[in-house]
């Protein structure tokens, strides 16, 4: 019976996990799912794709630069090379996936440039490039995998703390991943009918190759945890966002930053 007293349905509009099921499960799994992961050559993507084929996803690695070597000795996993910012590249990278895997279950948006440098002097080629790819790259992302996308479809968007705050040199990063958190948001609210979930994650300080240098020596009391964070730490709630388990949540930002936002 429901809170009113009305008997409920024998069974669900469609087969979501229930709360048995949850419990029951012996781990977080994505068996039978494909997922295709962007800036997949390393750091937090190839983290990604360590994990998702862990976990039973089948997993197409991408990236603008030679990926091959993440992706060797994954039976599940191959890689493709991906321009995200260019609309036929992406239109050719999801018909090569329909057409071997015959469906796409995830997308994870983690590709992005970053440059630092002082917004009054820097290029505007430069930085319209960095929103190419940053913000529109995820949006013709989100645009292409919808249309192929069946009902349970998860979108991961990766934005970034300094998509929640402001950063001396950082103007056009920050617009970007600005936009990336107003874009799944609206996306959350266009998918829905379809039965698409749309999510954001903001990492902080990551230990990747887009942050080496720019904390050498510096101290880190700035963070709660007093330390930076790993891609195998951000990996984990990608993963949880792409699996059934997240069923009922779209919209959503998660930051997983040490508590620096906290």
């Amino acid at each position: 019976m429901d809170i009113v007293g009305k008997p409920l349905l024998d069974k669900p509009h469609r087969d979501h996990p229930t709360l048995e099921d949850t419990v029951t499960d012996e781990r977080l799994h994505l068996t039978g799912k494909v997922a295709l992961i962007t800036g997949a050559a390393r750091g937090q993507g190839a983290a990604a794709v360590e994990l998702f084929h862990e976990l039973g996803a089948t997993v197409i690695a991408t990236d603008v630069v030679d990926g091959a070597d993440v992706v060797a000795g994954l039976d599940r996993a191959e890689f493709q090379q991906l321009d995200i910012s260019v609309e036929q590249d992406w239109q050719r990278v999801i018909d090569h996936v329909i057409d071997t895997h015959g469906r796409l279950d995830v997308l994870l948006n983690n590709a992005a440039i970053h440059e630092p440098a002082d917004f009054l002097s820097y290029p505007l080629d430069k930085m319209r490039r960095m929103v190419d790819i940053n913000l529109f790259g995820p949006i013709l992302g989100m645009r292409a995998a919808a249309v192929v996308m069946g009902e349970g479809g998860s979108i991961i968007n990766v934005s970034s703390n300094d998509g929640m705050r402001g950063r001396p040199g950082n103007l056009p990063y920050s617009v970007s991943k600005f936009g990336v958190r107003g874009a799944s948001r609206s996306a959350a609210w266009d998918l829905a009918g379809r039965g698409i979930r749309v999510n954001c994650i903001m990492p902080g300080a990551i230990d990747t190759e887009m942050l080496h240098g720019a904390t050498a020596g510096v101290n880190l009391n700035f963070i709660p945890l007093r330390r930076l964070g790993r891609a195998d730490e951000v990996a984990p709630v990608a993963a949880f966002l792409a699996s059934d388990l997240a069923g009922y949540i779209t919209g959503a930002e998660i930051s997983v930053d040490g508590g620096l936002l906290a």
